[in-house]
């Protein structure tokens, strides 16, 4: 099975910048796309951003495209997401999860790591 760990979340100011980690191990994991999701209290988990497996090709949902890169080094079995231009919206729970195809559709992903929390003050 696949395990993710996620870190880099805290606290920022309005228009900052912030980035994320997660990586990614256990067998079989170099077959699987890694996303971003998050969560807000109350709200429901948003896709943020997919990167493909083989390709590299990247998946960006509306609200973060243009703000947030995802990338990954494969050498060191990681993800990243930097976030740029950070507002109070983009308050949340940020996991990673891995996926057989890539897309931000929550209910494609097949292993989901604990998530990291990041605030972004007004």
């Amino acid at each position: 099975q696949v395990q993710l760990v996620e870190s880099g979340g805290g606290l920022v100011q309005t228009g900052g910048s912030l980035g994320l980690s997660c990586v990614v191990s256990g067998s079989g994991s170099e077959y699987y796309s890694i996303a971003w999701f998050r969560q807000a209290p109350g709200k429901e988990r948003e896709g943020v951003a997919c990167i493909d497996s083989r390709s590299g090709r990247t998946i960006y949902g509306d609200s973060v495209r243009g703000r947030f890169t995802i990338s990954r080094d494969n050498a060191k079995n990681t993800v990243y997401l930097q976030m740029d231009n950070l507002t109070p919206e983009d308050t949340a729970v940020y996991s990673c999860a891995a996926t057989i195809i890539p897309t931000i559709l929550n209910s494609s992903m097949v292993y989901w790591g604990k998530g990291t929390r990041v605030t972004v003050s007004s």
